[in-house]
């Protein structure tokens, strides 16, 4: 239901693909089609060259959409990030590393006329999709995982949608997040959304196989299977490295020593955090704000307490899906921890006591 321009973000990965295909598909005939057209309009960002910018053409392609591609350098993110920053109200490392391009995307998206469209964020959350739920010891504890994930979605994920595309203007529909379709997908057992190598079941295999019709497909094959990439990842492997680099010339190790004592809460583990935070305190220096944003080690966007399902990745805490040791496919070639050597991490950050959220399963 709309009486203005809409389009959908297409990045080419599992959720925004079939969000696209779907609207896709019951789009003729409806008022919105007689009103601005047939033909839906899809959006993507990355680096020249990247994994979305490949996939999203694919789709779109496919679907038949009226494509537009942004292209942007890692100087632009750089240059960006003290607005992202500004808009989105948070010093977190995953957020700002996705809310950069999403932010860059969205200014071109409202200067085309469009006013809102429709993403594929919370589907990870619900389906445990991200790379580290290939760890999960069992389904007991892949559903608290995905009920502490989607608790936290307006920390997250949903935060950086929100606002980085509202500080444009334009704003973002998620329907994986309809409280009708939460609570179907969190009724099913979740032994059916664990990752099963042995039976060929990868991340999101429930999702992926109901929407797996060969007589009428909704998405080429190769894209109906193809491994999570997170939103940061997806948009060029160069933007994260590139940030990195950028911040290392900006913080120096002396600083990274210090860090305990000058920023005590969420103390920042590596360099690009500790940047990011050092531009948060000076747009918010209230202790009220930074107490607005979440805390605690993650690795591939997990929460602390996932990280205790391999003791390999309390060495690499990065949020990247690339510090996935042996499941991402372009993983990270060294298990490095980006922290001072000279620094114990738990010198640095207090641990967090995550508090059993006591949730049932359903089969």
């Amino acid at each position: 239901m709309t009486d203005v321009p809409f389009g959908v973000l297409l990045s080419g990965g599992l959720d925004s693909s079939l969000v696209a295909a779907v609207t896709a598909r019951y789009l003729a005939g409806t008022k919105a089609a007689k009103q601005w057209g047939a033909k839906l309009h899809s959006f993507c960002v990355g680096l020249k060259g990247t994994p979305d910018l490949k996939a999203g053409r694919e789709v779109a392609d496919f679907l038949g959409t009226v494509h537009h591609e942004f292209q942007f350098t890692i100087q632009d993110g750089i240059d960006a990030i003290e607005d992202v920053i500004y808009h989105t109200e948070t010093y977190d490392v995953t957020t700002i590393r996705a809310a950069t391009p999403m932010f860059l995307m969205s200014r071109k998206i409202k200067s085309s006329g469009v006013k809102w469209v429709i993403s594929g964020e919370g589907s990870d959350e619900i389906f445990g999709g991200y790379l580290y739920f290939h760890k999960a010891p069992n389904k007991e504890e892949f559903h608290q995982e995905t009920c502490r994930k989607i608790k936290a979605l307006h920390r997250y994920d949903c935060l950086r949608a929100n606002k980085s595309t509202y500080a444009w203007g334009l704003e973002a529909r998620v329907p994986f997040l309809d409280k009708d379709f939460i609570k179907v997908a969190m009724d099913i057992d979740p032994e059916y959304k664990m990752i099963k190598h042995e039976e060929g079941r990868i991340e999101k295999w429930i999702l992926r196989k109901a929407f797996d019709d060969e007589e009428n497909p909704y998405l080429p094959k190769h894209i109906l299977y193809r491994q999570k990439e997170q939103f940061s990842d997806g948009v060029g492997y160069g933007w994260i490295d590139g940030i990195k680099d950028h911040a290392a010339k900006h913080v120096t190790d002396r600083m990274m020593l210090n860090a305990s004592h000058i920023f005590p809460f969420n103390t920042p583990l590596t360099k690009e955090a500790y940047y990011y935070r050092m531009i948060f305190e000076r747009f918010f220096p209230q202790n009220s704000a930074r107490l607005t944003v979440p805390g605690g080690a993650s690795v591939a966007c997990s929460t602390e307490k996932a990280i205790e399902w391999d003791a390999s990745w309390s060495s690499n805490l990065d949020p990247s899906g690339r510090a996935a040791f042996g499941v991402h496919n372009s993983a990270y070639e060294n298990q490095v921890n980006s922290v001072a050597k000279t620094v114990e991490p738990e010198k640095i950050i207090p641990k967090m006591e995550i508090s059993n959220l006591g949730v049932a399963i359903q089969s």
